[in-house]
């Protein structure tokens, strides 16, 4: 991977365009400032923590090996855990919404698939196994269908941007602009978790850096990679909030095809016919970016097992590489197979679906454990020990924690909220008390048999 691969692989797996139509539909003008906060208290100290700590050792296997090199195995490995736990659940939620936004793709006569089952999950299961196979054949093969997928990002949003403008300019804007606008009406409780929704939407810079060993020049590539990828990817996001609301009232957009929908919008209100194909071409992009991110998740988590059994933390078998492409198959053959029992999962009876989302939630807080150790390494391990990184690691501590309590409040229509609560604070004290019990594997391997972290 070389310097193109990586900016086009960081979009692809962090620029979710989804985000635009719950920032947009949730608090129309006022999310681009929040959006903004994000950057400030998120984005910008995580990219300077993964900067410097990509630089310090660009080595496969990123965020374990930071956290393992700054406080040990047993640490290390239960950040990794936590990581690669959240995208167990992660891929079927992105492969549902892909496989919703591909029937719009479809043309009207099959937008009715999208609330089929069966359909929804013969084509997440497709693209999950898609990707799982361009992975194991190795990234030589594997980066195309994140380079793709970072292709399938940026362009549907510079076509939707432009459509904005011009629509802007001759139209006017669906959305009033006003200053007041700007500033969210109240600082209730879903404002804030909307905060954290955001905040969410900034993370994944670190997820290039667990492929170190398979980039040309790591840590000059990656260093690059991050600060050209780090401005489009704050572009996207906060132009590509403000064309939306261009397009649409905040209180009609969609939150599953808000894209494609105000996509049509523009077309209309713009009332040139040749542009009527633009909506189902921006759908079949966003399909191309959404599976470029399962991808791109896939093939940089599935290096935390990899690194795990080879350290002994995991069966040995996660430490196997294949003999003809050189690649963690074991690891991501396992996710496949899990991803697939829960995209399955997702799909059947009301009451699963219930469960599902609080186990969602529950990933959600289980994602931010990682990152907490990722700033708290990044404090411990930095070269230049000066006010401004105190401060860069410490803020992005502050907002990681503040998402992290945030992830244990229900959702406002929650009929028992208390049950939810234990469910999501039981799932996550599950998950992490098995990850020490398997840390405590890797710390006895160590003593019987020194591992080195390089």
């Amino acid at each position: 991977m070389r310097l193109r691969d990586v900016v086009l692989f960081n979009i692809s797996a962090i620029v979710g365009l989804r985000w635009l139509t719950t920032a947009a539909s949730q608090f129309g003008l006022a999310s681009l400032g929040l959006w903004l906060l994000a950057m400030v208290v998120f984005f910008l100290p995580s990219a300077i923590a993964v900067r410097e700590l990509a630089d310090i050792d660009p080595g496969a296997g990123g965020i374990y090996r930071w956290v393992r090199r700054a406080f040990g195995p047993l640490h290390g490995f239960v950040a990794g855990w936590g990581y690669w736990v959240n995208n167990l659940f992660y891929f079927p939620s992105l492969l549902v919404t892909t496989a919703a936004i591909a029937a719009y793709a479809a043309g009207p006569r099959f937008v009715r698939l999208g609330d089929d089952n069966v359909f929804i999950a013969l084509v997440s299961l497709a693209g999950l196994w898609l990707a799982v196979g361009m992975n194991v054949v190795g990234l030589r093969v594997g980066k195309r269908l994140q380079n793709l997928g970072g292709h399938g990002t940026w362009l549907p949003g510079l076509i939707f941007l432009v459509l904005a403008i011009w629509s802007l300019t001759t139209h006017g804007s669906a959305t009033p602009v006003t200053a007041r606008g700007l500033v969210p009406a109240t600082l209730d409780l879903q404002s804030i978790n909307l905060f954290a929704t955001l905040t969410f939407a900034f993370a994944g810079l670190e997820l290039a850096p667990t492929l170190g060993d398979e980039i040309h020049d790591p840590a000059r590539t990656l260093r690059r990679g991050i600060a050209v990828s780090g401005l489009a990817i704050v572009g996207m996001y906060v132009l590509g909030t403000a064309a939306m609301l261009v397009a649409l009232p905040h209180d009609t957009v969609s939150i599953t095809n808000g894209m494609p929908q105000a996509t049509a919008a523009l077309v209309e209100r713009l009332g040139a016919g040749w542009l009527a194909p633009v909506a189902a071409i921006v759908a079949i992009l966003l399909v191309l970016g959404n599976l470029g991110g399962v991808g791109a998740w896939l093939a940089g988590s599935a290096r935390l097992p990899y690194v795990a059994g080879v350290d002994g933390a995991l069966p040995a078998a996660f430490g196997r590489i294949h003999p003809r492409w050189q690649t963690p198959y074991v690891g991501l053959l396992v996710q496949g197979a899990i991803a697939t029992v829960f995209v399955i999962a997702s799909l059947v009876g009301t009451t699963v679906k219930n469960a599902y989302l609080v186990l969602t939630q529950t990933t959600l807080v289980l994602f931010f454990i990682p990152y907490l150790y990722l700033f708290l390494a990044y404090l411990r391990l930095r070269r230049d020990r000066t006010f401004a990184t105190t401060l860069a690691g410490l803020v992005g501590s502050a907002a990681v924690l503040f998402s992290i309590v945030l992830g244990f409040v229900p959702p406002a229509d929650e009929a028992r909220p208390w049950l939810y609560e234990a469910k999501v604070a039981g799932g996550v004290i599950g998950f992490m008390l098995l990850g020490v019990l398997l840390a405590g594997r890797l710390v006895r391997h160590d003593t019987a048999s020194p591992a080195s972290p390089a």
